[in-house]
């Protein structure tokens, strides 16, 4: 997430956020929680230190304390503009002190503590051996639905990078695909995603042919011919929101066959979405999509979850997969994508973003889910 984003959020949203994944933590039964430089930090404070190094930088959060984010001296300044600086308090620490046994005083030193997934080790281990009677929990395992449900500020831009992303597969269908590479058409994606406000690019996945029977194919040196099926899926940040979209075209007029295999995807995809609304399980949307795909004869060729969340990084909690029963919450954001990938001959996904309303669910992408036909 860029300083841009930070901007787009007041002082008091970080409170409130802080205050949230405090009272969360309690509800867990956690002491606190750690939250370490990376996607959770910028979430609650806006902060992203300008490097990484080896230096601890730390946010403290429990309830009933007030915030504190342990940094190096030297990269003070920066953190005090950060968005959420008047809503906690600095605590920097100079080289050639110890950070840990800094850090080890505002914390139980028998607590059980979530900390950040990308915590270093190095880290915990210090810690670790700061507080021998501490231990701790990685934040995915203790609060996966931290950042899940988004905020009306977050919907709208959630909304915004959906509707960059399908701005971007409006031009690049009507772009050549046939006798060029595939990576050539994946580095026109990464333009017209920039070119669309897009400040990250994560993934531009252009599989032709066979190809699209491997769900995360590199795209690489293959020529397009006519005649192929290609899977796009691609996506990124705009103003530090995710955007993840995925739609297949088909180079000249398509088989028989090819049309049906899409056929049935698009029915999967409009029966995952129509089983979103408020209190139904994750795995509700994921058994929607794979009933249509296994009633169609195809079911063992959907070989991935139908979806996962999407926010200030392109993949996290939830997840829509059989086995999680966690209910659907107004503002939770994910994918609904199923897919049919048949080895050695072709692939077929659909993907939109879909947010949890009130009565239902809303696309973020809108663009033709039909077959789309490129030269």
């Amino acid at each position: 997430m860029t300083g841009s984003t930070a901007a787009s959020f007041t002082a008091d949203d970080c409170r409130a956020r802080m205050e949230r994944a405090a009272r969360a933590a309690a509800e867990a039964g956690l002491a606190g929680l750690l939250v370490a430089p990376g996607p959770d930090l910028v979430w609650l404070t806006g902060y992203t230190p300008p490097a990484v190094t080896e230096r601890l930088t730390l946010l403290v959060l429990a309830a009933g304390q007030d915030p504190v984010l342990v940094v190096p001296a030297l990269e003070a300044p920066d953190a005090q503009q950060a968005a959420g600086a008047p809503a906690l308090t600095l605590r920097d620490w100079t080289d050639g002190k110890d950070p840990y046994a800094a850090t080890a005083a505002l914390l139980d030193p028998r607590g059980r503590f979530g900390i950040s997934d990308n915590a270093w080790a190095l880290h915990l281990l210090a810690l670790q051996q700061a507080l021998p009677g501490s231990s701790y929990a990685s934040l995915t395992e203790a609060l996966p639905m931290l950042r899940a449900v988004k905020d009306a500020a977050e919907l709208e831009l959630m909304t915004a990078a959906g509707a960059a992303a399908d701005a971007a597969f409006e031009e690049i269908r009507n772009i050549p695909f046939a006798g060029r590479r595939e990576s050539e058409v994946a580095a026109d994606l990464d333009r017209l995603l920039r070119r669309h406000g897009h400040e990250q690019v994560d993934f531009t996945i252009v599989a032709s042919g066979p190809n699209g029977a491997n769900p995360h194919h590199e795209a690489g040196d293959r020529v397009i011919e006519r005649g192929d099926m290609v899977v796009l899926d691609f996506g990124g940040l705009k103003d530090g929101y995710g955007s993840d979209t995925s739609r297949t075209v088909h180079v000249g007029e398509p088989t028989d066959e090819e049309r049906r295999v899409h056929d049935i995807v698009r029915a999967a995809q409009e029966a995952g979405f129509r089983a979103v609304r408020p209190g139904a399980a994750c795995q509700d949307v994921d058994r929607a999509a794979r009933a249509v795909i296994a009633d169609a004869g195809y079911g063992a060729y959907f070989i991935h979850r139908t979806g996962h969340g999407i926010g200030v990084t392109t993949h996290e909690p939830p997840y829509m997969i059989e086995g999680e029963a966690r209910p659907l919450v107004p503002g939770m954001c994910f994918s609904v994508e199923p897919g049919i990938y048949l080895p050695g001959r072709f692939g077929v996904r659909i993907e939109d973003i879909v947010t949890v309303t009130e009565d239902g669910g809303r696309r973020l992408n809108t663009t033709t889910r039909e077959l789309v036909i490129v030269e």
